[in-house]
């Protein structure tokens, strides 16, 4: 029996990391199976790991010594970073840092970078539509991902991976359907009437392993990721039908997001103000076909609505 090659999952007992492992783990006779880095292997979520029988080795993205020893022997790395854990860009450039560098000592084959698109690039700083952020930055949670490839692309055999909005924020983030003053249920961000992409996080578990599983084709290259791409309107109306209870879009203007006084709106504002900005562009990188291909079992948001409602708050 061929042994299997491993994939060290960095971030396993995250959303996208966590989709990774159980993608693996479900395909029981597949050529690979998972490794999962987390820096507690005594949390709930890491124990959940170790009861299904998935390896679990203690790593910190702050210590590439500990990545070393988590990436040895791996033929995949992939490779995620948590903004919101700590709203900080130099950190999470050094974090990107480190796995790539470790992944190039210990020789990985095929590593996997969870990015976003620097920003920059099309609204640069000199651009006053849209406040520059901490100096540097227009969307820092983008533009610093954005800025990690680089180090990446001049290390290991990469592909670098392009996510969508996670249709979770509506349970885990705060973004689902609030009541307003008049009683009445609404979902609130500045859009206009621009497509957003979405996507299930388990999907991007599922889609990422469908990259390995392709190897050598997506060496080297860049692509994107999502479920589907809906309006505000279409996202309520779709709330509407599965909750049984009608639920609106207030769109608002992007400088008003901006000032809802949250840690980080500034940039979730400046983020919605980008993707309503270049609309074209930002969905034209996120094939949804093309995520089909990856994974199979790609959930569209009404299939996501059905299998998740329960568990959206303030809603039942």
């Amino acid at each position: 029996m061929t042994e299997k090659k491993i994939i060290a999952v960095v971030g396993a007992t995250g959303a996208q990391g966590g989709s990774l492992v159980r993608a693996i783990m479900n395909d029981k006779s597949g050529e690979f199976k998972a490794r999962a880095t987390t820096r507690n292997a005594s949390s709930e979520k890491a124990q959940d790991l170790i009861h299904l029988g998935i390896e679990v080795v203690v790593a910190d993205a702050d210590d590439k010594a500990s990545l070393v020893n988590a990436f040895d022997g791996a033929y995949g790395v992939f490779c995620v970073t948590n903004f919101w854990e700590h709203f900080s860009t130099d950190k999470e450039i050094s974090q990107a840092t480190n796995m790539a560098k470790a992944a190039k000592e210990t020789g990985v084959k095929h590593v996997i970078w969870s990015t976003l698109e620097d920003t920059r690039k099309l609204i640069p700083l000199s651009d006053e539509r849209m406040p520059t952020l901490q100096g540097k930055y227009k969307v820092p949670h983008f533009d610093a991902k954005g800025e990690a490839n680089a180090a990446f692309e001049s290390n290991v055999p990469y592909t670098l991976l392009h996510t969508s909005f996670y249709w979770d924020n509506f349970i885990y983030f705060g973004m689902g359907p609030q009541k307003g003053e008049d009683g009445n249920l609404a979902i609130t961000f500045p859009m206009g009437d621009k497509k957003l992409p979405g996507i299930a996080a388990e999907d991007i578990g599922k889609c990422a392993f469908g990259v390995f599983k392709g190897g050598e084709k997506f060496i080297g290259k860049s692509i994107g990721i999502s479920g589907e791409q809906l309006t505000g309107n279409q996202m309520a109306e779709a709330f509407t039908d599965a909750l049984g209870k009608q639920v609106a879009y207030n769109s608002v203007p992007a400088e008003v997001y901006r000032s809802f006084g949250f840690q980080g709106a500034d940039d979730l504002g400046n983020m919605f103000q980008y993707k309503h900005d270049f609309e074209s562009e930002f969905c034209e990188a996120r094939n949804v076909d093309f995520s089909k291909s990856l994974n199979s079992e790609l959930l569209s948001f009404n299939e996501w609505l059905s299998k998740y409602k329960e568990l959206i708050p303030n809603v039942n």
